[in-house]
């Protein structure tokens, strides 16, 4: 779950000023839901604006935070708030000044050197500040699964968590997904045995190796593997997500400055050499039309496997062929 900072108004969702700082996507999903249900709980007519860098235009925000005449509460959400140009950054910290009442602002930002000063300015108006850095320590995503089975009310043995963190690796999208099915599917004790009967065989079959084989255009492959891995249980919803992965992981290191050496790409991508290095392979045959149409292809799969659709398999499959025909776009 978010750790949040030591902050007079850290447990206050509905403070004026919310900063996500860090690059795990699914903390800053929650931070961000936390603020977006403490709103609507007070006011269910909340009106929730969710931004991408380039949505906040100059002049943008004041505009989003201007009174209203039926005195409505909003949450506005500014996502890669480090991406920002100077302009927006200007109309952001004039607002941090002076921030409107009954609005709430949320910043999402990377914590890097990138946008510093937007960070340091909010810091500096008293922001609540929740921490959503990577887990990158072992110990961290042990933490992190025992602290999922603590929000469900349950627990589970120091054997289970680590055989469930050694069968889905470091993704905490997967490992968050893996607590509730186990959560909802178990009702007595969660232990070594009841993970190895769930995800034995996992690590061959998993969501990771369905859009491996996807984004390396081996179709085939990737629609054996998928469907192996449906019959032995993984969840539809994890698989949108190991495929969105890819895609962007392809998308990022394609668009990635040139000349650059490892260990400052690795930094300014978010990725592990290691990775950097698999991605750079499985790149070779896309191009930018590819990765747009491999993108659309994923959003499409994501909202079937979540309620859009009436067979997530058959999404995922059509997903799965989109996306392996694209890598091969070049």
């Amino acid at each position: 779950m978010p750790q949040k900072a030591k902050n007079p108004r850290s447990d206050d969702p509905l403070a004026p000023l919310t900063l996500a700082v860090g690059q795990e996507e699914l903390l800053i999903d929650r931070a961000v839901r936390e603020v977006t249900d403490a709103a609507r709980a007070a006011d269910p007519d909340t009106d929730v604006r969710d931004l991408a860098p380039g949505e906040l235009q100059p002049g943008a925000l004041a505009e989003l935070t201007s009174p209203s005449l039926f005195a409505e509460r909003k949450v506005v959400i500014v996502r890669q708030s480090q991406d920002l140009g100077a302009d927006t950054v200007k109309d952001v910290k004039a607002y941090l000044t002076s921030p409107a009442e009954e609005i709430t602002l949320v910043l999402a930002h990377a914590g890097g050197p990138k946008g510093k000063g937007l960070l340091d300015a909010a810091r500096k108006a008293g922001a609540r500040e929740v921490a959503c850095a990577k887990l990158t320590k072992p110990a961290d995503r042990l933490a992190f699964v025992r602290g999922e089975f603590r929000a469900a009310g349950r627990s589970a043995t120091p054997e289970a968590t680590q055989a469930l963190v050694d069968a889905i690796g470091g993704d905490l999208r997967e490992l968050a997904s893996a607590c509730a099915q186990l959560t909802a599917d178990i009702e007595g004790a969660i232990d070594e045995a009841v993970v190895a009967r769930y995800y034995t065989g996992r690590a061959e079959a998993s969501s990771f190796a369905v859009a491996d084989r996807a984004v390396e255009g081996r179709a085939a492959e990737a629609l054996e593997t998928l469907r192996w891995a449906l019959a032995t249980g993984v969840a539809p919803v994890l698989v949108t997500s190991a495929l969105a992965q890819g895609v962007r992981a392809i998308g990022k290191l394609a668009s990635a400055p040139g000349g650059m050496r490892p260990g400052d790409l690795a930094r300014e991508l978010g990725m592990p050499p290691w990775k950097i290095d698999r991605v750079r392979q499985q790149m070779r045959g896309w191009s930018a039309d590819g990765v747009a149409v491999a993108v659309q292809a994923v959003a499409d799969a994501d909202a079937a496997v979540k309620g859009g659709g009436y067979d997530p398999a058959y999404a995922l499959e059509k997903a799965v062929v989109t996306i392996s025909r694209a890598a091969r776009s070049r």
